[in-house]
C-alpha cells in the first residue's frame, strides 16, 4: 500500500485529505507542523503533501532539511503565487505546486501522476559515461573526474531526461511536464533556473557545458 504524508496546520484540511486518500486506498500519515513532519519522514512515505505556511518551520525549510535524505515526490500546498516563491520551492527539491483553494480531484490526479512517474524511473543500474562525467542512474549520482556532484532531485531528473535522449531537443514545456509527472502549462522560468544551476555545478568541476540551448526551442544533451 502506498503511503502519503500530509502536512498542514489546518486540522480540517488534514482530515479532508486523510479521508479522501484513505478512500482511494492509500495509507496516511499526518503532521500539523514542520517539526513533526521532519520526524514523520522516518516512516518512509511514498509522497509528501506539504503546506508552505506552517507555524514553526515553513514548508521550504522542511523541504530543504529532508530532501537530502528522501527521494520521494514533494508537492507544495500553498496560496502563494509569486514566481520567486515557486522557483525557491522547486529549487529546494519540491516537485510540484498545488494552489489553494484546490480541487481535491485534481490533487488526487496529480498525486497519481507523480507516483506513476516514480515507478517509471530508471532503475536498472545503468551507467553512462560522457567524457569526464559518469551518471549512475540507479544511484541517482553524477560524478565528474570521480568526484560526486551534489544535484537536487529535480536537477538530477532534468539531467537524467536529457542524457538518456542524447541530441533530442526538449522544449521547456516538455521538460516541465516530464519531470513533474503531470501535464499542464510548463513554467519555463523554473526550467531555465534548474538548467542554469546544473551548468554552474558542472562547470565548477571543470566540466564543459554538455547541455546545449537551442534558441527559441529548448535544450539538448550533447555530452
Amino acid at each position: 500500500m502506498l503511503k502519503l504524508l500530509i502536512v498542514d496546520d489546518e486540522p480540517g484540511i488534514v482530515l479532508l485529505l486523510k479521508d479522501y486518500f484513505e478512500f482511494q486506498g492509500y495509507e496516511i500519515i499526518t503532521a500539523l507542523d514542520g517539526t513533526s513532519a521532519i520526524e514523520k519522514v522516518a516512516e518512509n512515505p511514498d509522497l509528501i503533501l506539504l503546506d508552505v505556511n506552517l507555524p514553526d518551520l515553513d514548508g521550504f525549510e522542511v523541504c530543504s532539511r529532508i530532501r537530502e535524505h528522501i527521494d520521494c515526490p514533494i508537492l507544495f500546498l500553498t496560496a502563494k503565487v509569486e514566481e520567486q516563491d515557486r522557483i525557491q520551492g522547486l529549487v529546494l527539491g519540491g516537485d510540484d505546486y498545488i494552489l489553494k483553494p484546490f480541487s481535491i480531484e485534481e490533487l488526487g490526479a496529480r498525486v497519481k501522476a507523480h507516483l506513476r512517474r516514480e515507478k517509471r524511473r530508471v532503475g536498472n543500474g545503468s551507467v553512462q559515461i560522457c567524457g569526464e562525467i559518469a551518471i549512475h542512474y540507479d544511484e541517482r549520482m553524477v560524478y565528474v573526474n570521480n568526484q560526486p556532484i551534489k544535484l537536487t532531485k529535480t536537477e538530477f531528473d532534468i539531467l537524467e531526461l536529457l542524457s538518456l535522449h542524447k541530441r533530442q531537443i526538449f522544449t521547456k514545456e516538455q521538460i516541465y511536464e516530464r519531470i513533474r509527472g503531470y501535464e499542464g502549462e510548463g513554467d519555463s522560468s523554473i526550467v531555465m533556473e534548474h538548467v542554469r544551476r546544473i551548468r554552474l555545478k558542472l562547470s565548477k568541476s571543470g566540466q564543459k557545458d554538455v547541455i546545449h540551448t537551442v534558441w527559441g526551442v529548448g535544450y539538448q544533451w550533447i555530452g
